[in-house]
C-alpha cells in the first residue's frame, strides 16, 4: 500500500512540472481595457476607405477613436501618453471572412474539430457558443495584422450561422463583435465535378441530384417564412426560428456558389423567397455576372486568389485580376481564404497581389479585408476604417502590411486595449535560433 504523504508529494510534484510547462505554452493574456488616453504621432495613416494621411496624428481614449487627422490638428488630452511612430504605418484591423478560425485546431485531431454538424439543415447551429479563444492558431493571425474573423460552420447544404470575432478575449463572450450576423448555404452546383485517382483526371458533368436539393431548399424556406410571420409559435421550431432573422434583414444568407449561372439562380431564389440580405461566397465566375450583382446590391466574397485558373482555357492572371473586375463593375467585394484557418494570416497577401492587377490601387486593395468585409457583415460603424467614433482596433507597422516585406507588425491594439504579439511560432523561434543560428 502507498504511503498517503508519498503520493500527495508525488502528486504535487508532477502538478508543478505539468504547470510549468503550461505556464510556457500558454497564448498571452487578453489585453487590458484602456486606462487612458493614448496619442500616436508621426506616422502614415491608412485610413480605409482610400485616404492617406502622411505625418498623422491618431487618438483614442475608453476604446474609441477620438481625433485622426494630421499632426498640425492635434489637441492635447489630459494625462494622454503620448507615442512617437514617426516613419511607421498604421492601418485599420484587417477581417478575415469565411474561416474556421477557433473551430479548429489541429487538424488531424477529430477532438479539436468543431465546425462541422451531422445532419443536410442546420440554420440553428451556431459557431457562436463553439469558438475557442484558447486557440493556438489565433495569436499567429493578430501578428500578421488579422484582428477580426468570421467564424463559420460547414458541412450540409444549410450549415447554421457564423459570428464575427476580435483575435482577443478571455472567452467568447469578450471576443465577439457581431452574433449570428448571417446563415450558410451551399448552392447545389448545375455541373458537379469528381476526380479519377487512377489516372489522375477531373471528369465534369451535369449534377443529378440537383434538383432534389433545390426542392429541399424551396420547401425549407416556404416553412421558414409562414414561421417567421407567426407572432407567437407553439411549440417554438429552432431549425425554423434561427432563419426568422433572414426575412427580418438582421443577417445576411451567405450563399456558397461559384458557376455564373448558379450565382444568378441562387439570388434569384432568395429574394423570391423574401431573403432581405444576400452574400455570394466563392463566386469564381462572379465576373460574368458583374452587371447582375451590381443591379441587386449583392457583394461577393471571393475565394483565395492566390491559384491557377479554373479552366484550360481561362487567361493564367484571372484570380488576380478577379477582385479589381468586381470592383470596377460596382459590385462590393471582399477576398477571404475560403474555411481555412491558419493560412488566413496571410490574407493581406491576397490583396497586395490584386493591387498589381486589375488596374486596382494599394488602398482599393486594402478595403477588400477591411471596409467592403465590415460592411457585408454589418459592423462598418464600429470597424473598418480609422475615423473618429469608431472602436481603436488597428495595427502600427514598419510598412506596407499588403507586402511580405513591409508586413512588419510593431504594435496592435484591440478595442484600445494594447494586445501582446507574441505567439507559439515566435517561442519556437526563440528556443532553436541559437541551435539552428550556428
Amino acid at each position: 500500500m502507498i504511503e498517503y504523504r508519498s503520493l500527495k508529494s508525488s502528486f504535487l510534484l508532477i502538478s508543478g512540472t505539468l504547470l510549468a510547462f503550461a505556464g510556457y505554452a500558454q497564448n498571452p493574456a487578453p489585453a487590458l481595457p484602456q486606462t487612458k488616453p493614448i496619442v500616436l504621432t508621426g506616422a502614415t495613416i491608412h485610413v480605409g476607405n482610400g485616404q492617406v494621411i502622411e505625418n498623422g496624428v491618431l487618438a483614442f481614449d475608453k476604446g474609441v477613436i477620438t481625433q485622426v487627422g494630421p499632426a498640425g490638428s492635434a489637441t492635447n488630452a489630459t494625462g494622454a501618453e503620448t507615442i512617437d511612430v514617426k516613419g511607421k504605418h498604421i492601418f485599420p484591423g484587417i477581417i478575415s471572412l469565411n474561416t474556421t478560425v477557433g473551430l479548429q485546431e489541429i487538424a488531424s485531431v477529430r477532438a479539436t474539430l468543431d465546425f462541422n454538424e451531422v445532419g443536410q439543415i442546420n440554420p440553428h447551429v451556431r459557431a457562436l457558443i463553439a469558438y475557442n479563444t484558447d486557440s493556438e492558431v489565433i495569436p499567429t493571425l493578430r501578428g500578421n495584422g488579422i484582428l477580426l474573423s468570421q467564424s463559420v460552420p460547414q458541412g450540409g447544404v444549410i450549415s447554421g450561422s457564423s459570428s464575427v470575432f476580435y483575435t482577443d478575449g478571455w472567452n467568447w463572450e469578450d471576443a465577439v463583435l457581431k452574433k449570428d450576423d448571417g446563415i450558410w448555404l451551399s448552392w447545389p452546383p448545375f455541373l458537379a465535378s469528381s476526380f479519377n485517382y487512377e489516372d489522375f483526371t477531373v471528369s465534369v458533368k451535369r449534377n443529378d441530384k440537383r434538383q432534389e436539393m433545390l426542392n429541399l431548399f424551396y420547401s425549407t424556406f416556404a416553412e421558414a417564412k409562414a414561421y417567421a410571420e407567426l407572432k407567437d409559435p407553439n411549440p417554438v421550431n429552432l431549425r425554423l426560428a434561427a432563419m426568422k432573422p433572414l426575412f427580418e434583414g438582421s443577417a445576411n444568407l451567405y450563399i456558397r456558389a461559384d458557376y455564373g449561372k448558379d450565382i444568378v439562380e441562387a439570388v434569384k431564389f432568395a429574394k423570391e423567397a423574401g431573403v432581405k440580405k444576400v452574400v455570394i461566397v466563392g463566386g469564381d465566375e462572379s465576373y460574368k455576372v458583374a452587371a447582375f450583382l451590381k443591379e441587386n446590391q449583392v457583394p461577393v466574397i471571393l475565394n483565395p486568389t492566390h491559384r491557377l485558373p479554373n479552366r484550360a482555357d481561362e487567361n493564367v492572371y484571372l484570380p488576380y485580376e478577379l477582385p479589381g473586375l468586381l470592383h470596377k463593375a460596382g459590385v462590393k467585394v471582399a477576398i477571404t481564404y475560403a474555411d481555412e484557418w491558419w493560412r488566413t494570416r496571410n490574407l493581406a497577401f491576397l490583396a497586395g497581389t490584386s493591387s498589381g492587377f486589375g488596374d486596382v490601387s494599394p488602398e482599393e486593395a486594402l478595403q477588400f479585408v477591411t471596409k467592403n468585409a465590415a460592411e457585408i457583415i454589418g459592423a462598418e460603424k464600429s470597424v473598418g476604417t480609422i475615423e473618429k467614433g469608431k472602436q481603436a482596433s488597428f495595427l502600427v507597422s514598419n510598412g506596407d502590411i499588403l507586402d511580405m516585406r513591409g508586413n512588419v507588425i510593431q504594435m496592435v491594439f484591440i478595442k484600445g486595449g494594447k494586445v501582446n504579439l507574441d505567439d507559439k511560432q515566435k517561442r519556437l523561434y526563440e528556443k532553436y535560433k541559437t541551435k539552428y543560428g550556428k
